[in-house]
């Protein structure tokens, strides 16, 4: 729906990943070109060590990012779901549809070439997409968190960008490269990193992840 009034075409859609046993990935319609993980940043922040460490090991390292990822910061709280779907899409868009009108072609169009940070407060002023996050939100099951309230709940998009898997968090400096992946493959690769999130916090069970998927 919310794509839908974002004047998207209808061609991709987000579909529920049941569980990330073989059996469940393959009922996702395929092919799939990005995967949104939603899980909990939780009191204990093991999530929020891993961060700061794995920030501190990327810049001493270093990483390749390939300069056509799409990579915009998050300023705006509680936006993490509009960041996600932003990154998952502007990384797909030679594969999406777009009505003339549509307000989210014009914000990737002119957004382009800004860094992210530009991206990131050129979101702020964009009211086309913020008016439409605050109304499918309040159309959907949950109610949409108020932008002052603390949530501790937190999308991230993972995408294949030239043949290399990208996870894509708004908070974090940069781009995460989580090493090689295939169109056929993309799938279970994206699976296996939110895995990975998954274990570092065994206890919890308020993950849910997302694929948008060829209709």
């Amino acid at each position: 729906q919310f794509l839908k009034q974002l004047g998207m075409h209808p061609d991709w859609q987000f579909v529920d990943v049941y569980g990330m046993e073989p059996e469940l990935l393959s009922m996702v319609p395929r092919p799939v070109c990005a995967v949104l993980l939603l899980f909990p940043i939780t009191e204990k922040a093991s999530y929020e060590t891993f961060r700061t460490e794995e920030e501190e090991r990327i810049k001493a390292e270093g990483q390749d990012v390939k300069s056509s990822v799409y990579f915009m910061k998050q300023t705006i709280n509680n936006a993490c779901g509009t960041i996600g779907l932003i990154h998952a899409i502007a990384n797909n868009r030679d594969k999406m549809n777009f009505e003339t009108n549509s307000s989210l072609k014009k914000f990737l169009e002119d957004s382009l070439s800004m860094t992210p940070e530009e991206r990131a407060k050129y979101l702020e002023t964009y009211e086309a997409i913020r008016v439409t996050h605050e109304s499918s939100a309040h159309e959907g099951q949950t109610e949409a968190p108020s932008i002052d309230e603390k949530v501790d709940l937190h999308f991230v998009a993972l995408v294949n960008v030239g043949g290399h898997l990208y996870e894509l968090d708004g908070r974090k400096p940069f781009p995460i490269n989580h090493g090689e992946t295939s169109d056929d493959s993309f799938l279970e690769d994206a699976i296996e990193v939110c895995k990975k999130f998954m274990e570092r916090d065994p206890e919890e069970l308020r993950f849910n992840a997302i694929a948008l998927s060829a209709a």
